[in-house]
């Protein structure tokens, strides 16, 4: 009998190596490691279920009622502003019979299942149910639905299962020292759309954390200009993260300040920040938009994308026709994004070819051997 636990664990092996290895004799993934499902499930339990993941931004829930849903791992859940302003998650499951609560986005005074309408407040309660009295001493207040753990970073929502994971704010202090300048908080929402591409997740994380494609694959979009050579990356390896920075050449492109943004001086007028902050959730951070990717895997070959754009207020305050701005732009970076899903899904049937090994990572792909420290640190203990 094929024995499925000595792959993962010569996978974890293999992973631990790829970790343990200078940068400078990195090498990439086993292929294998894109292709598994028990290390799927694996990273299932010990990075999303484990770790913090990201629905969105505060913006996108900016009234009492809004809400936005999400999952991690099997767990539906939903993210909602209660009546006094505070960004609160519940598990999106009805505590009657398991219907799912509520679906996609939008605004509610009240949580409503659609089942058979068992009712809730904001703030999780059971406030009503149809034909009480058929239920015998029936205690509403046993029946709110679990909270989970929510913290607010820069305007980010995050959320996890886990009761003992460290604060945002302390795991990502170091990063908050580079972001802050921007106020990312204050940026606001043009355009937010799930996604589902064939491939598997690290993939797409890898791809969005290296800079050395970018010319090549993006030469008819945002690569045409892109700087490489100007890319920088910080001193050291963080627990929870990683970033790149680069700065353009000239004033006047895509990427740089506007004249009426008055928090970003010298350099930074012109300078971009990449964070991935693990597992999955990556943010392209520039003086005058920003767009980011939260991941969560849907079996081995299958990410689903939660991808939003935003731009700041100086920008958007500039704009005579919102519309004619936001659908130039957004096609611009749709533009990127095809080209990334081409990508990603061919290195993803690509692993699966039997004569398919490792390969040597350039400088320009640091934050790979990044993310397989901190896989290899999350998964190999």
């Amino acid at each position: 009998m094929h024995d499925v636990m000595s792959d993962v664990e010569a996978l974890l092996s293999a992973l631990k190596g790829s970790a343990e290895r200078p940068f400078d004799k990195a090498l990439s993934l086993p292929p294998e490691a894109y292709r598994s499902d028990a290390l799927l499930q694996l990273e299932t339990a010990q990075l999303f279920k484990s770790g913090w993941v990201c629905p969105g931004r505060t913006a996108d829930i900016p009234n009492a009622g809004d809400y936005v849903t999400f999952s991690i791992g099997e767990q539906p859940i939903f993210v909602i502003r209660d009546m006094d302003g505070k960004v609160r998650s519940y598990a999106n499951v009805c505590r009657h019979r398991m219907m799912r609560l509520l679906d996609g986005s939008g605004s509610c005074k009240r949580v409503v299942c659609p089942y058979h309408s068992w009712t809730y407040d904001l703030d999780g309660r059971l406030i009503g149910l149809p034909m009480v009295d058929g239920f015998e001493g029936l205690d509403k207040s046993q029946h709110s639905l679990p909270e989970l753990r929510t913290a607010i970073w820069e305007g980010w929502i995050y959320v996890t299962l886990d009761p003992d994971a460290a604060d945002p704010s302390e795991s990502l202090a170091p990063l908050q020292e580079i972001v802050s300048r921007y106020n990312m908080a204050a940026y606001v929402p043009i355009h937010t759309e799930d996604k589902v591409w064939d491939t598997n997740w690290k993939i797409v994380a890898e791809n969005f954390m290296e800079s050395y494609h970018l010319r090549y694959a993006h030469g008819d979009t945002l690569g045409r200009d892109y700087p490489v050579e100007r890319t920088e990356f910080p001193e050291g390896c963080f627990d929870d993260f990683t970033y790149s920075i680069f700065t353009l050449g000239n004033a006047n492109e895509l990427g740089s300040a506007h004249p009426d943004n008055t928090r970003l001086e010298g350099d930074w007028r012109q300078t971009s920040v990449l964070p991935t902050i693990f597992p999955a959730h990556m943010i392209v951070l520039t003086p005058d938009y920003m767009r980011y990717l939260s991941l969560r895997p849907d079996g081995v070959g299958r990410t689903r994308i939660r991808y939003g754009v935003a731009v700041p207020p100086e920008v958007h305050a500039s704009w005579g026709n919102a519309t004619s701005e936001t659908e130039k732009l957004c096609g611009l970076l749709e533009a990127v994004n095809a080209e990334d899903r081409h990508l990603v899904e061919s290195v993803y049937e690509g692993a699966g070819g039997p004569l398919t090994v490792s390969g040597p990572l350039h400088f320009f792909e640091r934050e790979i051997h990044d993310f397989i420290v901190y896989l290899s640190r999350r998964l190999c203990a």
